[in-house]
C-alpha cells in the first residue's frame, strides 16, 4: 500500500470511528454500515488483483465518507442537509440527494477505469457503460432499501429509507445518481477532447466491429454443438482403437 493510499485509509477510518460513536440511531447506523462492512473488504481484496489509480481511490474514499456521515445522523437529519435545504429552497433535508448524486459523480470514474482495463472497452462504450452500471447499482440499492425496511422494525426501516414523506424518493435518488454519472463522464469527455489526440478516432472505431467478428445467438450455439460432436466422435474412435 502506497503512502497516499494509507493516508486515504486512515482518513476514512478516522471518520468512520467518529460516526460509530454515539450515532443518533444505533439501528439506522448498523443498517447503513452493512454495505460498508461488505464493500470495504472487497475493495481491499480487489486492490491486490487490480490496483486502481489514486484518482479512483480518492473518489471512492470521498463517497464512503459522505455515506458514513449520513449513517451517524441518518440521512434525513444530517446538519449540512439543512444548510442545503435553505440554499436550494427545499422543504426537506436533502443530504440524501447529495449522496445519491455523489454515487454517480464519484463512482462513475472508478467504474470506467475497471471497464477500460479489464474489458478493454474504449470510445463511446467507455462513457456509456459507467453510466449504465451506476444506474443499475442505484436501482439495486433502492431494492435493498425496500427489502430491508420491510424486514426490520418500522422505526429503523423508515430511518433507513429516509423518504421524508416523498413518494417519488427512490425515483429521484436514481435520477440524481444518473445525473451525477453524466456530469462525471462529461468532464472526462472534455479532458480527453483536449488532451487525447486519438479521442475522436477511438470514438469512431468503437462503433465498428472487428473483421473477425461473428454473430452470437444461434450461430455461436451451432459452433458449440459442432465442436462437441467432433470431440465426441474423436473420443469414440479412440475407444474403438483401445
Amino acid at each position: 500500500m502506497s503512502k497516499y493510499k494509507l493516508f486515504l485509509f486512515i482518513t476514512f477510518a478516522a471518520v468512520w470511528s467518529w460516526a460509530a460513536v454515539k450515532p443518533l440511531y444505533w439501528d439506522g447506523w448498523l443498517l447503513e454500515n452493512i454495505l460498508v462492512f461488505i464493500f470495504v473488504p472487497i475493495i481491499f481484496i480487489a486492490g491486490r488483483y487490480l490496483q486502481l489509480s489514486n484518482v479512483s481511490y480518492t473518489l471512492i474514499t470521498i463517497f464512503l465518507i459522505l455515506h458514513v456521515i449520513g449513517s451517524h445522523y441518518t440521512y434525513a437529519e444530517v446538519p449540512f442537509g439543512y444548510t442545503l435545504e435553505s440554499w436550494f429552497g427545499s422543504t426537506r433535508n436533502i443530504y440524501d440527494r447529495l449522496v445519491h448524486f455523489s454515487f454517480g459523480f464519484l463512482l462513475a470514474y472508478p467504474v470506467r477505469e475497471v471497464f477500460m482495463r479489464l474489458s478493454k472497452v474504449k470510445g463511446f462504450w467507455a462513457y456509456y457503460f459507467p453510466l449504465d452500471l451506476v444506474l443499475a447499482g442505484s436501482a439495486v440499492y433502492e431494492i435493498i432499501e425496500w427489502l430491508t425496511a420491510s424486514i426490520v422494525a418500522p422505526e429503523a426501516g423508515l430511518a433507513f429509507l429516509g423518504t421524508q414523506g416523498d413518494i417519488w424518493d427512490a425515483q429521484k435518488d436514481m435520477g440524481l445518481a444518473g445525473i451525477g454519472a453524466i456530469v462525471a463522464m462529461t468532464i472526462i469527455f472534455i479532458i480527453n477532447w483536449i488532451w487525447n489526440k486519438d479521442h475522436w478516432k477511438e470514438l469512431r472505431e468503437s462503433f465498428r466491429l472487428p473483421d473477425e467478428d461473428r454473430p452470437l445467438g444461434e450461430t455461436k450455439l451451432k459452433e458449440y454443438l459442432q465442436k462437441n460432436m467432433k470431440r465426441s466422435g474423436h473420443h469414440t474412435k479412440q475407444t474403438e482403437k483401445l
